[in-house]
């Protein structure tokens, strides 16, 4: 059986085949483009470039594919009360055609819960499906800290248990980034400056229980800038900040939840400095890079769980 799943976030336009028989995924996903030296997209440039891109992708991804037997979309960000952004109805009306032209059903989720089937499945860890976790969400859009349990319909029920009280980790990093004269998305080329660091660091960071604080982090970054020190040092900074502020909360999760296994979701996520420091301190589980940024494989396998065919 083949599951479309489709998802256009506020990031980046995705689509996926999950192939039940063969237990692989096939994606097509593009960044929106945002213009040098802006930090981000209005909604109705989202929703026009999705337009745009959406039945490009779908073209290539369907190239030589059979049948779909179902389809899975991201319908809001994630599953709250009043979570909603215009961008995701280009995908679920995209996937209400597709799927009254097929004559198949469209099972819709959460953009994170997508993140979340997604992270599981990449990191070969599809058996926490069935039991209690920690999930971290960390995005450009998010940053949050979930207790996750099963629900058939939904995916997952998340409870909220912490995260950020002001700046989003992916919006420290953009912003960051975008100071150093990096294009945004900043993520990668954050990464990469600061891998040329020769220090490492061990920062101040604003932790209190559940909640974050990451607006500081911005100010901080300007303030090394100002005093010309290295890119390199400075995009460092900002990772150990973001990577500790995570360690942090992470500890006081397990504090308050017990033993429960820890798995990191988002786009952030994919940061190898960030990763390192958590699996080696709490041997998280982590979506490989393809599946942490923003991308459609989680509601296409969501989708083929309620299927009963994942």
């Amino acid at each position: 059986m083949l599951i479309l799943g489709i998802d256009t976030s506020n990031y980046t336009t995705s689509c996926a085949l999950f192939d039940s028989e063969k237990r692989t995924v096939a994606q097509r996903k593009r960044l929106l483009p945002v213009k040098a030296g802006e930090k981000g997209l209005r909604q109705s440039d989202a929703v026009f470039h999705h337009t745009v891109q959406l039945p490009q992708l779908m073209e290539e991804l369907f190239d030589g594919a059979g049948d779909i037997a179902a389809v899975g979309v991201s319908e809001k960000p994630r599953d709250a009360e009043g979570s909603y952004m215009p961008c995701f109805l280009v995908g679920v009306n995209s996937a209400r055609c597709v799927g009254a032209a097929a004559g198949k059903p469209v099972h819709a989720f959460s953009h994170q819960a997508g993140h979340i089937m997604a992270a599981l499945w990449s990191a070969g860890a599809l058996e926490l499906i069935d039991r209690e976790f920690i999930a971290f969400h960390v995005s450009g859009g998010t940053t949050e800290m979930l207790l996750v349990s099963p629900d058939e319909q939904r995916g997952f029920a998340v409870r909220l248990i912490g995260g950020t009280g002001d700046l989003n980790a992916g919006q420290a990093v953009d912003r960051a980034g975008v100071m150093m004269g990096l294009p945004f998305h900043c993520g990668k080329g954050l990464e990469a400056l600061a891998l040329g660091s020769e220090k490492t660091f061990n920062p101040k960071v604003s932790v209190s229980g559940g909640t974050c604080s990451l607006s500081g982090l911005e100010n901080q970054c300007r303030d090394r800038l100002s005093k010309d020190e290295p890119h390199e040092e400075v995009a460092r900074y900002c990772l150990d900040f973001i990577g500790k502020t995570l360690e942090k909360l992470a500890e006081y999760a397990l504090a308050e939840h017990g033993s429960l296994p820890i798995v990191f979701a988002g786009g952030v996520a994919s940061n190898s400095i960030i990763r390192a420091r958590l699996t080696a301190k709490f041997g998280a589980r982590f979506a490989e890079p393809e599946f942490s940024c923003d991308n459609a494989a989680g509601v296409a396998l969501l989708a083929a769980l309620r299927e009963g065919c994942l």
